[in-house]
C-alpha cells in the first residue's frame, strides 16, 4: 500500500513540475520587465492560487463531463499567448506603445489564468481517474508558485544583461510558448 502511495505522489510530482514549468516560462518573460520583488511575490502567489482553482475545477467538471473540453483550452491558452508575446515584441519597437497586459490588477489576472489553463485540462483527466485531490492541488500550486518566482528573478537578471532588448526576448518566449501549445 505505501509503495503505491509513493509512486502517486512521484508522478503527481512530475505531473506539478511539468505543468509549472508554463508558469516559469511566461515568468521568465515578465521579468524582465524590471518588476519590484513586492510585485514578483505577488505575481507567484496568484500564478500558485490559479494552479490550485484550475486543476480544482477541472477535477469537478471532470467527474460530469468527457474530456473533449481539453482541447479548447489548449487553443485558447496558445492564442492569447501568441497575442501577448507579439504585442510584447512590437512594442519594443515603439517607445510610446503601452504594453497589451501587465501583471497588474486584471492583467495579472489574466496572465494566470491564462497560465493555468492546462492545468484545468489536467484536471479534467484527474477528475476521471480519481486521484488524491488535495494532494494534486497543493503539489500544483507549490511548485507553479516556486517556478514562476525563479523564472521571474532569472528574467531581472537578464534584463540587466540585455537591457531594452530583453522585452523583444521575453516576448518572443510567449510568441514561441503560445505556437508551441498551438501545433504541438
Amino acid at each position: 500500500m505505501s509503495e503505491y502511495i509513493i509512486h502517486e505522489l512521484i508522478a503527481l510530482l512530475f505531473m506539478a513540475v511539468a505543468l509549472g514549468m508554463d508558469a516559469f516560462s511566461l515568468s521568465l518573460a515578465m521579468g524582465m520587465q524590471e518588476l519590484r520583488l513586492k510585485r514578483i511575490a505577488l505575481i507567484g502567489f496568484t500564478i500558485g492560487i490559479f494552479h490550485i482553482m484550475m486543476p480544482f475545477i477541472g477535477i469537478l467538471l471532470g467527474k460530469v463531463i468527457s474530456g473533449q473540453i481539453g482541447n479548447m483550452t489548449t487553443i485558447a491558452a496558445g492564442l492569447l499567448l501568441v497575442g501577448i508575446g507579439a504585442q510584447m515584441a512590437f512594442s519594443a519597437f515603439q517607445r510610446e506603445a503601452k504594453k497589451l497586459i501587465q501583471p497588474f490588477g486584471i492583467g495579472l489576472l489574466v496572465v494566470a489564468f491564462t497560465v493555468s489553463l492546462d492545468s484545468f485540462s489536467i484536471g479534467l483527466s484527474l477528475g476521471i481517474s480519481g486521484v488524491k485531490t488535495a494532494l494534486a492541488l497543493i503539489l500544483f500550486g507549490a511548485s507553479s508558485m516556486i517556478l514562476s518566482w525563479i523564472g521571474m528573478l532569472l528574467g531581472r537578471k537578464v534584463h540587466g544583461f540585455l537591457g531594452k532588448y530583453s522585452e523583444i526576448l521575453g516576448g518572443s518566449i510567449l510568441l514561441g510558448f503560445g505556437l508551441r501549445l498551438l501545433f504541438g
